[in-house]
């Protein structure tokens, strides 16, 4: 699923739109897959009689109960943080039931950086910050797909949109 068109300006496109790296949902998961398989042993392994089954409900409901915060919340926050690089802006947009965003305009950016620990250039991954002009604290992207790739792309961005305000402020 894109990143609704409905919030772009007029003229404004979308560049790259992003979610963090998916290899950041890759414990919750696996956790998800080792909680289902412990209900399904216990399940198996417990008696047909009315103390298996009380402890099968038990253990289901445990089994829900830990995957709850431990694999879904993990993996819905992943699926609604969105990274999105537009041909005016960069837009960070975060939460599950609560929303949360932040819009960094190409014009004020100063400076974007990019770090990757050894795991992040394993899996081409990393971490971007974002600098901008004025009282906002710096934006920090983290687990991004590609942090290098990203971070030239915005720096593209940033130096097209100066060059087409400079054309466009002197009668071009």
């Amino acid at each position: 699923m894109g990143f609704p068109e409905s919030v772009l300006a007029d003229g404004e496109r979308v560049v790259r739109s992003l979610h963090p790296h998916p290899l950041t949902v890759l414990g919750p998961v696996s956790l998800g897959v080792v909680l289902a398989a412990l209900g399904v042993v216990v399940s198996v392994v417990t008696p047909d009689d009315s103390t298996g089954n009380l402890i099968q409900v038990i253990a289901i409901a445990m089994v829900c109960l830990l995957a709850l915060p431990l694999v879904l919340v993990p993996i819905l926050r992943w699926r609604t943080t969105h990274y999105v690089i537009t041909s005016h802006r960069v837009m960070v947009r975060r939460g599950i039931l609560s929303k949360s965003g932040k819009d960094v305009t190409l014009s004020k950016i100063t400076n974007v950086s990019f770090h990757q620990s050894l795991l992040d250039r394993i899996i081409r991954s990393g971490s971007l910050t974002i600098e901008s002009a004025g009282e906002s604290a710096d934006e920090l992207v983290r687990n991004i797909p590609r942090s290098d790739e990203v971070q030239q792309l915005i720096n593209r961005l940033v130096d097209e949109d100066s060059q087409r305000r400079t054309a466009g402020g002197h009668g071009g």
